[in-house]
């Protein structure tokens, strides 16, 4: 029998779903209608979600595929491995329009979805300012145009707070006029872990809220609604303050942990003045047992994933402080970020962009 969730985590990840619905039901890995795999590719961790009807009323995701990309280059302002990541990336958008029938020579229509005024929502427009575009060589100078291209238009279409207008509606006129073959939403997103911002990627085949990022979904971008395939690309850069506490809770749980486990396993070694906080990393296994997490945090470190998270909103939530937050480095990770996700989606599209030359273009 599934529990009453008594306080729903904002996340618009398919594999954060599936890991809350595990948590939350106590149960194995597998989940029925739901199949997850683990791949590495050139040294980038990509996992597979394919989500059935039947996972898709479990989870709460529409039905479809899911490819989650880990990457820490833009965090660690590391070029190469943004250049790796930008690669694996084309690679899986490819395998997500061939799996959807999109032909190599069809008409795409990339949805930049954000408001480029505020910077951790701007990951859209920012992306399409780097698209190349050559819809319009298509119509005005075909005999110009090369092999290994194909027509690709972009358009911002702004926020409903700014325009007035549901984005679904401007990108729907768009498309009634333009007649594109699918389209490609990008958009920020929000994530249930604070190491997740900015160091994942999303691609599905199932379309996208506009506005998820900030909990504010508009009409959904997808085939049922545009009339055509829609694959979404998102990036989480955001989280709230229930997020940041909680995940705050468990790294200083596993850095006790660790602490306890490294140095002569008693308690006095924990005190602040034997803390060594260096660039450690925390994982699972450094969290300590229920017996260690009583002795160090009382009552709250006896508590439950959805427990812990359902009292700390039950603080925030009702004095207004539940923000929503983005790291200061904002500027440089959307920046980054959106020559990534351009420099993929190019050379996924047209067969005579490389990631590394589209890479130095966007750079």
């Amino acid at each position: 029998m599934q529990k009453e969730n008594t306080f729903e985590v904002r996340t618009d990840l398919a594999i954060e779903s599936r890991d809350m619905y595990v948590e939350r039901e106590e149960e194995k890995d597998e989940i029925e209608g739901v199949f997850v795999k683990d791949k590495d590719i050139n040294g980038v961790q990509v996992t597979y979600v394919n989500i059935t009807e039947q996972g898709e009323q479990k989870l709460g995701k529409k039905k479809g595929n899911y490819v989650t990309i880990y990457t820490d280059g833009v965090k660690k302002q590391d070029t190469k491995t943004e250049e790796n990541t930008a690669k694996v990336l084309s690679g899986e958008i490819r395998k997500l329009l061939d799996m959807n029938d999109i032909s190599k020579d069809a008409t795409g229509l990339i949805v930049g979805l954000g408001n480029k005024n505020i910077t951790p929502d701007a990951l859209g427009p920012l992306t399409t300012e780097k698209i190349l575009v050559t819809s319009h060589l298509f119509h005005l100078q075909y005999e110009s145009v090369e092999e290994g291209y194909r027509p690709v238009a972009t358009i911002t279409p702004g926020v409903m707070g700014v325009t007035g207008i549901e984005t679904s509606e401007i990108v729907l006129g768009v498309i009634n006029n333009f007649s594109p073959d699918f389209v490609i939403a990008v958009d920020a997103l929000a994530s249930r872990s604070i190491e997740r911002l900015n160091s994942t990627i999303q691609i599905s085949d199932t379309g996208i809220h506009p506005g998820s990022g900030v909990g504010n979904k508009r009409k959904e971008l997808s085939k049922e609604t545009l009339g055509i395939p829609v694959i979404a690309i998102g990036v989480p850069t955001v989280v709230d303050a229930v997020t940041i506490a909680s995940d705050t809770i468990d790294f200083l749980l596993k850095h006790l942990g660790k602490e306890f486990k490294e140095k002569d396993k008693s308690y006095q070694s924990l005190l602040p003045s034997s803390f060594s906080f260096g660039s450690k990393k925390l994982t699972e296994k450094d969290m300590p047992d229920e017996k260690q997490r009583k002795v160090f945090l009382g009552m709250i470190g006896t508590l439950t994933e959805e427990e812990k998270r359902s009292l700390i909103e039950s603080v925030l939530s009702p004095m207004g402080h539940n923000f929503i937050v983005t790291p200061k480095e904002v500027d440089a990770f959307m920046e980054d970020m959106g020559h990534l996700l351009a420099a993929g989606i190019n050379s996924a599209l047209h067969e005579n962009v490389t990631t590394e030359g589209m890479f130095a273009y966007t750079k």
